[in-house]
């Protein structure tokens, strides 16, 4: 564990798709109403991490933002935060409309475009509504949007209770395969000990994410606005580490910290991911054991898929074995019957075998809608055996 604050790490400098978390007390000013101009300084950040401001490279940005409960207190006047569920639902429903406002706001003002989306747990735990949120996230991404996402508190529960958004984050991070997560707090990172109570308690510059030695040292609880605490941020870190994503744990009202961060500055605590992020992917999906099915290629689709990075496109598909659902690992053979590839279907085993050898023009009269072109995304496949 590095506790030095001259070593600087590549990470940020390096990342090319960020998700940044930020949480209740900062957003809304310790429970005093939306913050508009810290977060309009946040917007204005992202906005420069999206054009290439920061250090002529544009990146891709995911803003998490709680917030909503703690604005919905305040427009209902609410002064302490209520423990029943249905306040707390009710909280984030009138909340959640100031809390997109202000982003659509000050992100437009900054000439960036932003889009509300809101997340359950059980959103990414199902593998089609998984595949289904990726897939909008990212085509968001290409178009310069940056989405501002928050848990959808008004239909859940168990996330009211878990946490300040930190798993959502780190979620996200995995969903979109982010190569960096920057939690965002009230807080300048993580020390050895409580500060407030351990005058030697030393600042944490730099360890590895899923260290167990950093749960220890993450003891307390979170503030009266947010639920959560630097324990919540040192698991997110251990899950975003999962998916080959770093963590930064910094504080929220640090200057221009995101535009520092990517220029490489050694800020808050950095909890550095210790599998890439593609050697994490290729594992996760190689060990996948419940193969719900598999397609059948020609030579051609083989060749492409094994020798030049592509997509696997149903024209180049012969058969359909199994019942799989979209969202579902499946094995990609070829004619011998060796596994190539695995990878997240688009289709269900059902469309899949309507597709068989069909050009993606065909696709929208053969089932009625039109979608994906391909059977596999190159980004959600992995290559077998090497």
């Amino acid at each position: 564990m590095n506790m030095n604050a001259n070593q600087v790490s590549d990470v940020l400098r390096h990342a090319r798709r960020l998700v940044v978390k930020v949480g209740s007390s900062l957003v809304t000013n310790e429970g005093r109403g939306l913050d508009e101009v810290a977060i309009g300084e946040w917007s204005r950040q992202l906005a420069a991490l999206v054009r290439g401001g920061a250090d002529g490279v544009p990146r891709e940005v995911i803003m998490v933002s709680s917030g909503a409960i703690a604005e919905g207190m305040k427009r209902l006047g609410w002064t302490s935060r209520p423990k029943e569920i249905h306040e707390l639902q009710a909280a984030a429903a009138v909340g959640q409309m100031g809390l997109a406002q202000m982003y659509e706001t000050k992100l437009r003002e900054n000439g960036i475009g932003s889009a509300q989306v809101l997340l359950t747990h059980a959103d990414l735990a199902d593998r089609e509504r998984y595949l289904n949120a990726r897939s909008t996230l990212l085509t968001l991404l290409g178009l310069g949007v940056v989405p501002v996402i928050n848990e959808n508190d008004t239909v859940v529960n168990d996330e009211i209770k878990f946490g300040d958004n930190d798993t959502l984050g780190a979620l996200v991070a995995n969903l979109v395969e982010a190569d960096a997560l920057v939690i965002l707090t009230d807080q300048k990172g993580l020390y050895t000990a409580d500060p407030r109570r351990d005058p030697a308690a030393q600042f944490v510059h730099e360890a590895k994410a899923g260290d167990p030695a950093l749960e220890a040292m993450a003891g307390g609880a979170g503030s009266s606005i947010g639920r959560g605490g630097m324990i919540t941020k040192i698991l997110a870190a251990k899950r975003a580490a999962g998916s080959g994503a770093s963590t930064v744990i910094a504080w929220g009202r640090e200057p221009d910290v995101l535009l520092r961060l990517v220029q490489g500055q050694s800020i808050g605590t950095l909890l550095v991911a210790q599998t890439a992020k593609t050697q994490a992917r290729k594992q996760w999906m190689a060990d996948h054991l419940q193969l719900r099915g598999a397609v059948v290629v020609d030579d051609g689709a083989a060749t492409k898929l094994r020798h030049e990075g592509k997509s696997l496109l149903p024209i180049g598909m012969t058969a359909v074995e199994g019942e799989f659902a979209r969202g579902d690992v499946i094995a990609v053979r070829d004619a011998s019957g060796a596994e190539i590839a695995r990878g997240l279907a688009n289709y269900a085993s059902a469309e899949a075998r309507l597709l068989c050898r069909k050009p993606s023009l065909e696709f929208e009269p053969l089932l009625g809608y039109a979608a994906e072109p391909e059977m596999v995304h190159r980004d959600n496949l992995v290559l077998m055996g090497g």
